[in-house]
């Protein structure tokens, strides 16, 4: 019996991709999820669908109101999170030099990779530590690690993910609170037609790349780490493709 039979998940960015496969494994094992994003419409088709207890909670993660109000309008018997997933993410405007983009693209990828993601791990994170009990995953990337021409925003938003995932995790060691980084390459799913504004250039983006991990592939990833027993932190899990 997996050890996370009976959690509460919330899952930032859970309507598609890597956050709606780790929905699906997570209610595989057991969970219940709480899934967040701000396409209402998308979510709750995508929730609805899952084979067991999940809700969609509407949540722009830029929107201070909506990040506070997000316990309260949660059902009462939802609002002890067990796992938080922060999953949503922007590149809105990327992959062109810096000096080429527009600078209210890469002010809004920071606020929603780090701003956002900070707000809504200020709200989990009190309730965690009074239970001494929780594990906060966030989504991270390689470009965390290292810079990448015509990535400057995004590469720094994850630079900002990889020091608060890192400095998290020391500062809450022995509180029964874990921090996980979850750091994958290249993953094929909407998030370059996002950043394109159109699917086929998104397609095209994915293709010219070559091999691609898929976003069950980082899903496993998540679930690896969560599945870990009390003593154990997955810090970091660094995922890249196969271009042999």
């Amino acid at each position: 019996m997996s050890i996370l039979k009976g959690k509460t998940a919330l899952i930032t960015g859970a309507s598609g991709g890597i956050g709606l496969a780790t929905a699906k494994l997570l209610i595989t094992a057991g969970a219940r999820v709480i899934g967040c994003a701000r396409r209402e419409d998308v979510l709750k088709e995508a929730m609805a669908a899952l084979p067991g207890p999940a809700i969609a909670a509407t949540l722009d993660v830029t929107d201070t109101n909506s990040v506070d109000t997000l316990l309260s309008r949660l059902p009462e018997d939802w609002r002890a999170i067990d796992i938080l997933i922060n999953n949503a993410g922007s590149d809105v405007g990327g992959r062109q030099l810096f000096n080429q983009g527009q600078l209210h693209d890469w002010l809004g990828t920071i606020e929603t990779n780090v701003s956002g993601l900070m707000q809504v791990t200020a709200h989990l994170l009190p309730g965690m530590l009074e239970r001494g009990d929780g594990h906060i995953v966030n989504l991270g990337s390689t470009q965390g690690l290292t810079g990448v021409p015509g990535c400057a925003a995004y590469a720094a938003s994850k630079h900002a993910v990889h020091g608060f995932s890192e400095t998290l995790r020391q500062e809450y060691s022995g509180k029964g609170v874990r921090v996980s980084e979850v750091l994958p390459g290249m993953v094929r799913t909407d998030f370059a037609a996002t950043r394109f504004s159109s699917e086929e250039r998104g397609r095209m983006f994915y293709d010219e790349y070559g091999q691609c991990l898929e976003a069950a592939d980082i899903a496993r990833c998540i679930i690896f780490s969560l599945e870990q027993p009390p003593h154990a932190v997955v810090s970091q899990i660094v995922m890249v493709p196969d271009h042999a």
